[in-house]
């Protein structure tokens, strides 16, 4: 069977230093396979190889031709591995050598997973034009923020020019409406530069439905299993050996060619694999056999709502070797305490209690049973540390799967919003903000798309409409295929000029600098951890030390002031509060050292330090 390329692509129309164009194209139905180079009006036949393969070596096709796959001398599909779709996801694919960009990064090292502060972003709605090359233009301000890395939302080429990614069609290749591949490359160049990682999200769970020819080619799904987007990638099926290496070349190239950092693999719950080698464990070996050859980390992090650690376990300790999780859990117990309504699956969450527990176990449901599922859920994440797991107060799915796609600033008062975002950066885990957060950006993430298919648009907007059911929302969904929808989802950048949110894009720059100036709360270490809650009064105080230094914070969600113990009878000094004058607060006169009950405002929290020397 064909194996896996670790220092080059082999699928695809690739460029060796002989000056030929390297061929290969899996099409194991097809009886006849041939090139069709269009502007040159060649017509090129495929040799049959092993396995369902068709190869060619050829000078008739150079980097920015058009081309196209001829099936059976009948079906004209664009490449499954592309690299650029010029005319959409149903035109021609374009040639693509990747090895002629000028990278200026040769001394960047990747960070380690602790040091990562992540900044979630969509490219079509971070900026005005929406491309690779305006974000660039952006770069500063997250350096500003304090954020060490990006998290771009898929860019696999996808129907028209409006989508959150995720019906991508054509992993290989980047959205031209972004920019392409080489716009991609300029930016993640440009984020080394000023010591941004980029995440980049990839969806291996499935593909988008408009403009999916992968089936004429070979056998990429299976009925076996079933999706939510109908049936399954086929990993473990009959014919899966070239469906398992198209993926693992996937994130290869991503890593090596790109440069990219680390992956964000998409609901991998979603994945179905039988298979004595799990699909992401087969991934992760051989992104460790990249870091032997080129001697750079790389890190894959997991979207998962199993609540499962054989995800993140080693592969020394049989897991699949997924470096990092989202945990959607700690987002939904922190957003019940904040007055979220318990509807939906927020229904499984009881607010400060499960945010308790969230801290201290990751997992909140972990082997006890679950109301909204009906059933015993989980399992202990105890022996994993806190740097493989990201927590978030908003992200595109819990901001863009609300009916209305409002943010914190719409929903909350200016001081819980503070107060949100404190709780995800003194936590033992990896923190994330989603774009525009910093500065309250008060226009909402609505779901878009720019399909040409009728039937499908109406599918997918009378799916938009079941799927809120659950949330008892009121009003009319917006129409996901308006230009509307997608233009009123862009950030205002000019809020940031404005009083309020200039206030508000202050007080994160601070909190993050306060997250990476003190050694307690930047080593994520949960055995340096303490977390007491009291449901009467909905406070929490979460207590993390290293060493000699012990930080206290004192979280308050409830509506009036509380008094609150703090721990240990020692004196504290008070270190930041939200709700200080400077970040828009109340204007009071507390206690600043030997500081033993702490009064709380509303919404509000307060760090404290405690040194013995």
């Amino acid at each position: 069977m064909k194996k896996p390329q670790i220092n080059k692509r082999s699928l695809g129309v690739n460029f060796g230093h002989d000056g030929f164009a390297h061929i290969t194209v899996w099409a194991p139905i097809a009886k006849e396979v041939s090139v069709v180079v269009n502007e040159k009006k060649l017509d090129l036949p495929l040799n049959a190889d092993d396995f369902g393969y068709w190869t060619l070596v050829t000078d008739g096709i150079k980097p920015g031709d058009k081309y196209i796959f001829m099936l059976d001398g009948e079906k004209k599909r664009p490449d499954p591995a592309s690299l650029s779709q010029p005319e959409s996801v149903h035109g021609p694919s374009m040639a693509v050598d990747l090895s002629t960009f000028k990278w200026t990064d040769a001394s960047w090292v990747n960070h380690k997973m602790d040091a990562y502060i992540i900044y979630e972003l969509h490219i079509g709605t971070f900026t005005s034009e929406g491309t690779f090359d305006a974000a660039i233009e952006k770069l500063d301000h997250l350096v500003e923020l304090g954020v060490t890395a990006i998290e771009i939302m898929p860019v696999a080429q996808f129907p028209g020019g409006r989508n959150w990614g995720y019906d991508g069609v054509l992993p290989y290749a980047v959205q031209d409406t972004y920019g392409g591949a080489e716009a991609l490359m300029r930016l993640v160049d440009a984020c080394h530069a000023k010591g941004l990682a980029v995440v980049l999200d990839v969806v291996y769970n499935h593909l988008g439905p408009e403009g999916n020819y992968f089936n004429d080619f070979g056998v990429y799904f299976t009925d076996k299993y079933h999706t939510p987007w109908g049936n399954a990638i086929n990993f473990d099926d009959a014919w899966c050996d070239a469906v398992r290496l198209y993926y693992i070349e996937n994130a290869l190239m991503w890593f090596r060619d790109f440069h990219i950092d680390a992956l964000r693999m998409d609901a991998v719950h979603a994945i179905k694999d039988l298979s004595p080698t799990h699909i992401l464990k087969e991934i992760k070996q051989h992104v460790n056999q990249l870091l032997t050859l080129t001697g750079k980390k790389h890190h894959l992090i997991a979207e998962l709502d199993l609540n499962d650690p054989v995800y993140i376990n080693s592969l020394d300790e049989s897991g699949y070797g997924v470096d990092v999780q989202w945990i959607d859990e700690f987002h939904h117990a922190l957003r019940v305490t904040a007055g979220e309504p318990q509807t939906g699956y927020y229904s499984d969450f009881t607010g400060i209690k499960h945010l308790a527990k969230a801290y201290c176990d990751a997992y909140v449901y972990d082997g006890i049973y679950s109301p909204h599922r009906l059933k015993t859920f989980g399992a202990s994440a105890s022996k994993n540390k806190g740097n493989q797991f990201v927590v978030f107060s908003q992200n595109h799915d819990q901001v863009g799967n609300r009916m209305l796609g409002e943010r914190s600033s719409t929903l909350v008062s200016f001081e819980m919003q503070k107060l949100m975002a404190a709780a995800v950066m003194v936590s033992p885990y990896i923190p994330m903000l989603f774009m525009g957060e910093e500065w309250a950006e008060t226009n909402p993430f609505q779901y878009f798309i720019s399909h040409t298919d009728d039937d499908l648009v109406k599918a997918v907007r009378k799916g938009r409409k079941e799927e809120f059911k659950a949330f008892h929302a009121e009003g009319e969904t917006p129409d996901t295929q308006s230009e509307d929808t997608f233009n009123r989802s862009k950030l205002q950048w000019q809020l940031t000029t404005q009083p309020k949110h200039q206030q508000m894009l202050k007080y994160y720059r601070a909190l993050i600098n306060l997250r990476v100036s003190y050694d307690a709360l930047s080593e994520l270490n949960r055995d340096n951890l303490s977390v007491s809650s009291d449901a009467d009064k909905n406070t929490l105080v979460l207590q993390r030390w290293h060493e000699d230094e012990k930080i206290c914070c004192v979280m308050n969600f409830s509506d009036s002031v509380q008094q609150v113990d703090l721990p240990e009878n020692i004196n504290w000094t008070a270190l930041f509060n939200s709700a200080d004058e400077k970040w828009g607060g109340a204007v009071v006169n507390q206690p600043i050292e030997n500081v033993q009950i702490a009064s709380i405002l509303p919404e509000s929290v307060t760090v404290y330090i405690n040194r013995h020397v």
